[in-house]
């Protein structure tokens, strides 16, 4: 799930195609070609990479394609989608700004050094920067730009759960585990948003910029920073640590399939 102000959880690319509305967030795009700089390295990481094990896993119980091949993922990108199911998802997905971020903390406290912690940071300020508004134009576009009214709709069970994983990872997980659930939330979105990308509609910002947001070689490089730390811890933890790993990537993605299907729920 996108997760954050204005970038959800997630990064930006090819600024010189992106509409006006979306080029306000320039001042950041530096930041995401630094972290894509600094982690090539990482891309040649282990063979076969841990990190590929994991999605094999979610494959073979049927979850990671539900996620990336969701009718969300087409509707949003084609503009048809209904806007309160759009509604609906933003207002969720808002809600995990803060667990999100404690959730990166956590991974900068816990990285193996400081050369692992520095691009964490900067996409940590990156979510947070009140530069990021796509949020804010979606719910005045959308209708319920009054933040007592979004207050008053109920978190849906995902929501919560998802909440409570980021919130439990964080507090009393090992690295491995938090690397899992932040890869799910980047990996199975930068998936989804390279399907689409080429075909979206760029007639309504709240859906191309969303999938803007999720494609292209920055988001790209926050990605495969991600998953190169986990691709290494999966080499230094024992069994019993690459089977936490499992369980929290299992979790989270099973999570982000609730999370699209609840758009929909009446």
């Amino acid at each position: 799930m996108g997760r954050g102000s204005g970038y959800g959880k997630r990064g930006i690319n090819r600024i010189e195609s992106i509409r006006p509305s979306v080029c306000r967030l320039h001042p950041f795009i530096h930041i995401l070609q630094f972290i894509q700089l600094r982690t090539v390295r990482r891309m040649a990481a282990s063979n076969p990479r841990f990190t590929d094990a994991l999605r094999s896993a979610a494959n073979a119980a049927g979850q990671w394609d539900r996620v990336v091949n969701h009718k969300f993922t087409s509707e949003l990108a084609s503009g048809e989608i209904d806007r309160n199911v759009l509604k609906n998802y933003l207002i969720q997905d808002h809600r995990f700004l803060d667990a999100f971020t404690s959730l990166l903390g956590a991974l900068i406290c816990k990285a193996r050094c400081l050369e692992d912690r520095i691009p964490a940071c900067q996409f940590a300020a990156l979510i947070t920067s009140d530069e990021n508004t796509y949020f804010l134009r979606c719910f005045e576009k959308l209708g319920c730009a009054d933040a007592k009214e979004r207050e008053a709709v109920p978190s849906a069970a995902c929501t919560t759960g998802f909440i409570d994983l980021m919130s439990e990872v964080a507090t009393t997980g090992t690295l491995g585990e938090i690397l899992s659930v932040l890869v799910v939330c980047e990996w199975s979105y930068l998936t989804w948003g390279a399907r689409v990308a080429p075909t979206a509609n760029r007639d309504h910002f709240e859906c191309y910029e969303w999938v803007d947001l999720h494609s292209g070689d920055g988001f790209t490089g926050v990605v495969n920073y991600l998953r190169g730390l986990l691709d290494k811890e999966g080499e230094l933890v024992d069994e019993e640590g690459r089977a936490k790993c499992k369980i929290r990537f299992l979790q989270a993605v099973q999570l982000e399939i609730q999370f699209f299907d609840n758009a929909y729920a009446k």
